[in-house]
């Protein structure tokens, strides 16, 4: 199990933010979105840690894997070139430490002009405090926090 999933998180389990990604990417692949995944490297190390890959279940359904060597996935990757090769205008997002690697890509993508719509319960941290103030305060000056059950794709044309 990747290392992430595995670390105490809050306010829920990795495992648990997993669950809803895949369901994420599900409804995506029903409504003809593209599902990217972003995965951390360790920059300046001779081999990854331990558990640094995607879950396998994961990188099954993306139809592209980009690398971050920062908190952010923009900053010194492909992100926005693969974004603007599926056509995306708008971007639903999810994932593990929501006040850091979330927050960060969501301000690059705010910045890219991208539409943004945020899964709170697809999301966690490392306490449920930087969790909250990252759904409550920050995430929303960017884009519409929802949980999964507000969620409707639209078919992609």
């Amino acid at each position: 199990m990747p290392r992430l999933l595995s670390t105490d998180l809050q306010p829920r389990p990795g495992a648990a933010v997993l669950e809803a990604a895949l369901a994420l990417a599900d409804g995506a692949r029903k409504a003809g979105a593209p599902v990217v995944a972003i995965r951390v490297e360790r920059p300046n190390v001779d081999q990854q840690p331990p558990g640094s890959e995607l879950t396998a279940a994961l990188a099954k359904v993306a139809d592209a894997v980009v690398v971050k060597r920062s908190i952010g996935g923009f900053y010194g990757t492909e992100l926005n070139e693969v974004l603007q090769g599926f056509g995306a205008a708008a971007l639903v997002m999810a994932g593990i430490m929501t006040n850091l690697g979330v927050e960060s890509t969501a301000r690059a993508a705010s910045d890219h002009g991208y539409e943004l719509m945020f899964v709170e319960d697809a999301m966690s941290a490392l306490t449920a405090a930087e969790h909250e103030a990252s759904v409550n305060l920050n995430l929303p000056r960017f884009g519409a926090v929802v949980g999964s059950a507000e969620l409707h794709w639209r078919a992609s044309s």
